[in-house]
């Protein structure tokens, strides 16, 4: 019997062929991973995350509590440690614990968060979490005006204005120190209030009602008297607000408030048309 050996054009398809077959073959372990995927086989981390996050979110777990070791959740749960591991690393990453080593998990301390929106009343903010507000009150002076004040505040250079510094603390903690410029031809009496009944904002809020405000923030090191004055190390980061408000076009006030980043936090929402959203 005679063999007929294959064409050339017989030997490019076959060879075409094999290589299809090869890459389709290559091609099966991430699909199966990817159907494994759609299944939640491989997001059992997740599940152990989310579990840990509702118990602090619930005050199951509060602030200094020891979580379950890997060990006792590996069992808890069926699955590796390697997915616990992963678990709890991402809680790290959120700030939701914090990890010792040879010690154990513990739930992190939550850091407050203010609006970037809105003036907040930090006194009634402080409060509402169930903790002790204080201000200390370090400065209500007239003093004359810089040339960065005199800009902000459309004065001139030299001008008289009332300039105060307050240190807010929330159980006992120094979070803010406030550093605030006023416009005396907009609030007179501002240097003759009590502010030991009510903060330097809450005035203001209460007596101009501001029509346009302007935030900044910073990621700033503090100088070594506001580290003494916020009870603070002076090579931690803080973030730095800087407001400025207006009533019908004329500046009421510059304020600086500086937060060790450590204790606080700024942000806000919004919808996906750019709207702020009120939470």
């Amino acid at each position: 019997m005679t063999r007929l050996d294959p064409s050339p054009a017989q030997l490019a398809a076959n060879t075409a062929t094999d290589k299809a077959n090869e890459k389709a073959t290559a091609h099966r372990p991430h699909k199966a991973r990817a159907a494994r995927l759609a299944s939640g086989e491989v997001a059992l981390f997740q599940q152990v995350k989310d579990h840990i996050a509702r118990q602090i979110q619930d005050g199951t777990l509060r602030p200094g509590d020891r979580l379950p070791s890997e060990h006792e959740l590996v069992a808890q749960f069926g699955i590796s440690r390697m997915t616990v591991n992963r678990a709890l690393r991402e809680l790290v990453t959120q700030g939701r614990i914090v990890r010792v080593a040879g010690v154990g998990s513990f739930v992190a301390e939550q850091k407050p968060q203010a609006n970037l929106l809105q003036i907040v009343n930090l006194a009634s903010e402080i409060r509402q979490r169930g903790h002790d507000y204080a201000c200390q009150m370090l400065v209500v002076e007239r003093v004359a005006a810089t040339l960065e004040v005199a800009a902000a505040l459309n004065v001139r250079t030299g001008e008289s204005v009332f300039h105060s510094v307050c240190v807010h603390l929330e159980d006992g903690v120094p979070i803010q120190l406030e550093d605030r410029f006023v416009n005396p031809q907009v609030v007179p009496d501002f240097a003759q209030q009590d502010f030991t009944q009510q903060q330097p904002s809450e005035f203001l809020v209460r007596t101009v009602p501001f029509d346009e405000i302007e935030h900044v923030v910073d990621a700033v090191l503090p100088t070594p008297e506001q580290a003494q004055r916020l009870q603070m190390d002076a090579a931690e980061p803080c973030l730095l607000l800087t407001r400025r408000t207006w009533t019908q076009g004329v500046p009421v006030t510059l304020v600086r408030c500086l937060h060790p980043a450590s204790r606080y936090r700024l942000g806000s929402r919004y919808s996906a048309s750019g709207n702020p959203i009120s939470t």
